[in-house]
């Protein structure tokens, strides 16, 4: 409220205190100031009377007008002229508050008075001009204002900080409570009088499309625009144009500054660590209205001793893609020694005692702080017993900023301590209960240990690209199950498998985790499924519960590109079928074992055996050959990526018989027997053959997953081939085709059920029914009385129901024989389907 003939501004209190003889300012200020003022008291009136001249002139350039929130006006004031109020309001706090009496101001009216000095003061006239906080609206705990928005200090568990940002925080509406120590002071009139002038006014931060807001940018060579182009560019975003690197943000150079040798600005800006980005990074930046990670733009720091250093998280996915299908998996599984320490060219071990290996893995991941790290651990043992302690901890990709030591010991129970030390200061847990139970309670910002087996990861032990010739020329296997076989047991398909589904760190074994940490990450998954349930999905609360799940998952599953979950469709594809897919990669790990030595020993038909599936090729002039390309054929639809589509083509035809599966002759005692298509991965396919199908790993409202935990299949080869296509640079996969029996009873579903438990307990046959279905005219019959619904596809009457394409779902994998292997290719074409031989 305001009250007739009050001041209203700063500006008037600032005349005040020009004339006001009582006020000793150096009793108010900190010592450092009371100091400098003792030794300018003669200058003091000057400087205020600058004050007051600035403050005219800010009252003068004000037009008061009526609120108009379309305009920026706030109680007849812009937003620009209440920032200018805001500045000569710190200016003045600055001078005449103390840190200890800001401290007992924000103390006082409940808000978080600790930390560092710096941060104190710009909190305490945050309040004091706009209004005190309310606390975070999904965690109870602290804003803090960053400059561009306001975002909670706080933690949601101890798995997570809280990512709750804003810009428009609510504050409360009573004045700031004020300490007696500051009523005191002369600067108790100046936050009086600005609090009686009525509302706080609202804080206009960073405004949108102003992405350099805070940056000094420097240009440098011959650009695609010119530089005048850019410096008014820059300075209408919101940033600042410098002539010099010194204190620059970054420097824009153009890509092609690196091959002509580097302009002395490039030379200075790498001396001093200052970033240099490509030009792109302007466009970028101004054209989604958000600065953008500079690391992803480097231009120079690859030319480093160090190399290139920039954070796979922080890079252009393509270019981590280019990364990660090369880089050399630098811990394999438990008894690895890390790549880095190069202890393994001296023959080290990890080393070994009562029955516990001294050799650990951590990842955090809080995006509410920005990290997401790795850590490796180990107790190495090299000839002549030389005991060796290595220590690693930094983010993917960025081994030059990554801290790390490799110290010898003399004594073995000393080293063995500070492993112990280590461990425990890294994660807050005893590490005995850990190794010998898995004893663990997670504790905020510490690391979590990721649970390597006692194997080799297939990236690491799998065929390389020189030695796949090889094997196949000297296995005895016929050359197409050789060449198949070649497949299954290269590094490329779960390489790639990992790496497109952003968990391909090549510091962590990510192929070979164990049973207990697979078993882990299911329980998260499953306990976030239940309780998203009974959440609204608009509540703050409930982002704050997705969030805390995302950063619990990209602890568990370390990702190179963590990202917070935002829809079941996301939660199915990125954690469900990731996890189900690290899982099948586990199992892979294990069979093949590691194949880096020489190959002359047919280490192909040694997997092959160990795999317990019988694989023989189908001739082409056969009838099941036929009646495959007929099936395939006529329920195909072309994969669409963004305008391109892509038809198949097909390589070979694989008749199997997994021991792991029900035989033929278990088969024909069952009822109701369909032919049908299973998508899945390449990397995924050497599990299937060897245990068999597993039902889906949990239940959810989306295509795949909407039956709960069923095995499911469809007959649409449309469908299957969307789970096998996984990328236009990874054309080849497989088709599988299964003998499914539904059993007794099917039920029909056009939507999806509420609940997914009744199905999973009574293991009845459920079919999904689609918006196409095969032309029921068509349809065969194949031996043992086994339907093949190879119609052409043609829609159905269910036009609103969420599948494209007919689910059917058993929840019993001794219902499932799979029987067929179709190697196929994705090629961009206009036909759907080729099938030349």
């Amino acid at each position: 409220m305001v009250f007739p003939g009050q001041d209203t501004g700063v500006e008037p209190f600032l005349q005040k205190l020009s004339t006001c003889p009582s006020m000793e300012v150096h009793e108010t200020r900190p010592q450092a100031h009371a100091n400098a003022e003792e030794e300018k008291a003669g200058g003091k009136k000057q400087k205020a009377e600058n004050e007051t001249h600035e403050a005219e002139q800010a009252q003068k350039k004000a037009k008061p007008e009526k609120e108009d929130k379309d305009n920026g006006q706030q109680n007849g004031k812009s937003a620009a002229e209440i920032a200018k109020e805001f500045e000569q309001f710190c200016k003045a706090t600055s001078q005449h508050l103390s840190i200890k009496q800001m401290r007992e101001i924000l103390e006082a009216n409940g808000q978080d008075h600790s930390g560092s000095d710096d941060a104190v003061v710009p909190r305490c006239q945050d309040m004091m001009f706009y209004g005190a906080l309310e606390k975070c609206p999904s965690c109870d705990n602290t804003l803090e204002c960053t400059g561009d928005n306001y975002v909670c200090t706080g933690a949601f568990s101890e798995w997570s900080s809280c990512t709750y940002s804003t810009r428009d925080p609510v504050r409360r509406e009573e004045p700031v409570k004020l300490p007696d120590s500051v009523r005191e002071s002369s600067a108790f009139e100046l936050i009086k009088n600005h609090q009686e002038q009525g509302n706080f006014p609202r804080r206009n931060l960073n405004p949108t499309g102003k992405p350099f807001t805070g940056m000094l940018i420097c240009l440098s060579g011959r650009l695609s625009r010119t530089h005048h182009y850019w410096r008014t560019k820059i300075e209408e975003h919101g940033g600042k144009f410098a002539n010099s690197v010194l204190g620059a943000t970054c420097l824009v150079v153009s890509p092609a500054e690196r091959e002509r040798g580097g302009s002395s600005k490039v030379v200075e800006a790498m001396e001093r660590g200052i970033p240099v980005v490509r030009e792109a990074w302007l466009s970028d930046s101004i054209e989604k209205q958000e600065a953008q990670p500079l690391e992803a733009y480097d231009v120079v720091s690859d030319l480093s001793v160090e190399g290139k250093g920039i954070p796979w998280d922080k890079q252009d996915p393509s270019e981590e893609a280019l990364e990660s299908i090369s880089a050399e998996i630098k811990l394999y599984g438990k008894r690895g020694v890390y790549k880095d320490s190069k202890l393994q060219e001296q023959g080290g071990k990890i080393f070994e005692k009562d029955g516990i290996l001294y050799n650990c893995a951590f990842s955090i991941c809080d995006q509410g702080r920005g990290v997401n790290d790795y850590c490796i651990l180990q107790l190495i043992i090299v000839p002549e017993n030389q005991l060796h302690l290595y220590y690693k901890k930094g983010r993917v990709g960025d081994d030059p900023r990554a801290e790390e030591r490799v110290e010898e010991w003399q004594n073995v129970d000393a080293a063995v301590k500070e492993f112990v030390r280590l461990f425990e200061e890294l994660t807050g847990n005893e590490f005995e209960p850990w190794e010998r139970e898995r004893k663990f309670q997670k504790k905020l910002l510490k690391l979590y240990p990721i649970d390597m087996d006692d194997g080799v990861d297939v990236r690491y032990g799998g065929l390389g690209l020189r030695q796949q010739g090889v094997a196949v020329a000297h296995c005895k296997l016929e050359p197409l199950v050789a060449n198949f076989m070649k497949v299954l047991c290269s590094q490329e398909i779960y390489r790639y498998a990992m790496m497109e589904m952003g968990l391909d760190s090549p510091d962590l074994p990510m192929g070979m985790l164990s049973n207990i940490h697979l078993k882990r990450c299911e329980e998260v998954l499953l306990n976030f499924i239940e309780t998203v349930k009974s959440i609204k999905e608009m509540e703050i609360k409930a982002k704050a519960t997705w969030s805390d799940f995302s950063q619990r998952w990209f602890t568990l599953l370390h990702s190179t590109r963590p990202f917070i979950f935002r829809d079941h469709r996301e939660i199915a594809d990125h954690a469900a079928a990731a996890l189900e897919t690290v899982r099948d990669i586990t199992v892979a790990s294990h069979l093949v074992g590691d194949l880096t030595g020489s190959t002359l020993d047919d280490p192909l038909f040694d997997r092959y055996k160990k795999l317990g599936c019988s694989i023989s090729p189908l001739e082409k002039d056969t009838d099941d050959y036929r009646m495959i390309l007929k099936y395939l054929e006529k329920t195909y639809e072309p994969v669409k990526v963004g305008e391109i589509s892509y038809g198949v083509s097909v390589d070979n035809i694989f008749a199997v018989e997994p021991s792991a599966c029900p035989s033929h002759d278990e088969m024909k005692k069952l009822p109701s027997k369909v032919l049908l298509w299973c998508g899945t991965r390449s990397s995924n396919l050497m599990r299937h053959l060897n245990k068999g199908f597993l039902p889906a790993i949990c239940s959810l409202p989306v295509p795949g997953y909407m039956f709960g935990r069923a095995i499911v299949c469809s007959d649409a080869a449309a469908e299957a081939a969307r789970y096998g296509f996984t990328a236009v640079d990874r054309p080849e996969g497989f088709l599988v085709l299964a003998v499914v029996s539904l059993g007794d009873q099917v039920t029909e579903y056009k939507n999806p059920p509420e609940e997914t438990k009744s199905l999973e307990e009574k293991q009845l046959g459920v079919k999904g029914l689609g918006r196409k279905k095969p032309d029921e005219n068509e349809h065969t019959v194949w031996e043992d009385d086994v339907k093949v619904p190879c119609g052409h596809l043609i829609p159905s009457e269910y036009k609103d129901s969420p599948l494209e394409y007919n689910e059917y779902c058993v929840y019993d994998p001794k219902q499932v024989s799979i029987r067929f292997l179709v190697g196929v290719k994705y090629e961009e074409r206009d036909v759907e389907m080729d099938t030349a031989e």
